[in-house]
């Protein structure tokens, strides 16, 4: 296994023809595709890895200046495709790793089939002709109740974003993984995130997108699965799910899976 395998945790699951990767979102890491990689076994080879930060990765690998834009991510997941030797992909990427994706296919449109796109948002502040969902008081008051607190952070972050009570197994194991990061780099993480602005990129990307987004998601407006079909470069499709939260693969499997084997399996019919 080569270091940067080693150092994202990278698996290499199934024994089918087609690649697909598997990217989490924020807060949580390749756990949170429990419901869905047994779906993939028999007809694709399904790599799994876990971001920079993510709990279950070395703190000490962190580097604050590199994952301080999103481009930090996209040149590591290049890297492990490249350390992987893949030639082409489905790439279904979760929340923040949706955009990874969307940059990574910018500057490497061959290795990208096309893009699945759950829970995405280029951009979480409002703007005068946008509406991505906060105002910047709002973010720096997540920010400052990170810094002040994280484990009670944590326990009132995690049954907002899944969209559950706190009895929720969903809950439970969002819960587990947001604790598991280290809280100055969640903190650090979570401001690149909510302060990033990718709007000017979307026309770049040239391979086929796949937007899915649930029904009811405190962190993404569906406005912003729209905005994301109007601006993204190549051919897209927004599929708005009956799900609830932004963890919906997580918190609404029954729902999500089979949702998510359809755009895996099927392209866009223009």
């Amino acid at each position: 296994m080569g270091i940067v395998e080693d150092a994202h945790n990278v698996r290499l699951l199934g024994t089918g023809e087609g690649i697909i990767v598997l990217a989490h979102g924020f807060g949580t890491d390749q756990s949170v595709w429990r419901h869905l990689v047994p779906h993939l076994l028999d007809d694709y080879r399904v790599i799994l890895f876990d971001n920079m930060g993510a709990g279950p990765t070395n703190p000490d690998y962190f580097d604050f200046d590199r994952y301080s834009t999103l481009e930090g991510y996209a040149y590591d997941l290049l890297a492990i495709l490249e350390e992987l030797r893949v030639h082409s992909c489905i790439f279904v990427g979760h929340s923040v790793s949706a955009l990874v994706g969307a940059i990574a296919s910018i500057s490497r449109p061959d290795l990208f089939s096309k893009l699945v796109l759950i829970s995405a948002s280029p951009r979480y502040l409002n703007d005068a002709d946008y509406y991505g969902g906060f105002e910047q008081e709002e973010l720096d008051q997540l920010f400052e109740a990170m810094r002040s607190n994280y484990k009670a952070w944590c326990s009132g972050f995690a049954p907002l974003a899944v969209g559950g009570d706190m009895d929720s197994v969903a809950v439970q194991e969002f819960s587990r993984t947001l604790f598991n990061i280290r809280p100055d780099i969640a903190l650090s993480v979570a401001q690149t995130i909510f302060q990033s602005d990718l709007r000017q990129v979307l026309g770049m990307v040239t391979v086929p997108s796949h937007i899915l987004q649930s029904s009811k998601d405190l962190a993404v407006p569906i406005a912003v699965s729209e905005y994301l079909h109007q601006n993204l470069g190549g051919d897209s499709i927004v599929e708005v799910m009956a799900s609830d939260g932004h963890l919906p693969q997580l918190s609404s499997p029954d729902i999500v899976i089979p949702v998510l084997l359809r755009h895996i399996r099927h392209d866009i019919v223009a």
